[in-house]
């Protein structure tokens, strides 16, 4: 059975495409067999990041490391049973198919509640959820009280999970490993990451989830999307000698990857 990893938060433009593109070609750099897909079915943001990826590698005649991407397949409404949800079948067979030759598969979801995404959840054995490092994205897992910052409540994502976790322990498989992804954190705003790292621990022990730093703001990632590249393919293509900002990238992946602590993974870039 691959591992089934999926990247999600309900709000858009916290990193999830980044996320998964690149820890679904570490995956395939260290020799894994990676499927891609990506439910945000108008935009396709990781859809069209290896799409990017393949026209470089045909354009410039190298060879990367890529996962393999599959758009949800369409169904034939007779063959569904009496109830069965269409976007249930297209989901599950997709997984169906990538199941029989992939190690992990890498599930990107849009940034709104979709039924697709609702079902993804249930589905990960690992769950990372960008997180931009503000209060704005936080009130997405969470209820805070202003005064105190005290944690008040679960909010609409975080009872998604739950939810998830429900449906999995039902079917007898095994707890959803979640890891919250702090992405964006700047240099600079030192008590408001303080406050927000506070109410994340506090948040933390009450449903259940990691806390791991994620991808710092870098203008490289805006210029990595277009050529379909990622930080771990620089050298390979002609870049001689990586900047601090770019090692420093290079280092975020490299924790992340390892605090994911995914099975059969030795970490070797």
């Amino acid at each position: 059975m691959a591992h089934i990893i999926v990247v999600g938060n309900e709000k858009g433009g916290s990193g999830k495409s980044t996320t998964s593109m690149h820890v679904a070609t570490a995956l395939a750099r260290m020799g894994k067999t990676v499927g891609c897909l990506d439910l945000d079915l108008r935009q396709k943001s990781l859809g069209r990041y290896i799409e990017n990826r393949l026209a470089f590698m045909a354009r410039e005649g190298v060879d990367l490391p890529c996962p393999e991407y599959r758009e949800l397949p369409e169904i034939d409404a007779s063959t569904l049973q009496p109830g069965e949800n269409p976007y249930d079948h297209r989901l599950s067979t997709a997984v169906s198919e990538l199941e029989t030759s992939c190690d992990f598969i890498i599930i990107d979801c849009p940034g709104s509640h979709t039924r697709l995404s609702q079902v993804a959840h249930s589905l990960a054995d690992t769950l990372i959820t960008p997180l931009n490092d503000s209060f704005i994205d936080f009130d997405l897992l969470a209820r805070i009280d202003p005064v105190s910052s005290k944690v008040i409540g679960p909010s609409i994502y975080s009872e998604m999970v739950w939810a998830a976790r429900q449906l999995r322990a039902r079917a007898g498989l095994k707890p959803i490993d979640w890891i919250v992804l702090r992405n964006r954190l700047g240099a600079q705003q030192m008590h408001n990451k303080r406050k927000v790292g506070g109410a994340l621990e506090q948040l933390s022990k009450r449903i259940g989830f990691r806390v791991a730093p994620g991808f710092s703001e870098r203008v490289i990632f805006r210029e990595l999307f277009p050529r379909g590249i990622t930080l771990l393919d620089l050298k390979d293509v002609g870049v001689e000698k990586l900047n601090i900002s770019n090692l420093a990238a290079r280092q975020e992946l490299r924790d992340l990857m390892k605090e994911l602590n995914l099975p059969g993974i030795e970490i070797n870039f």
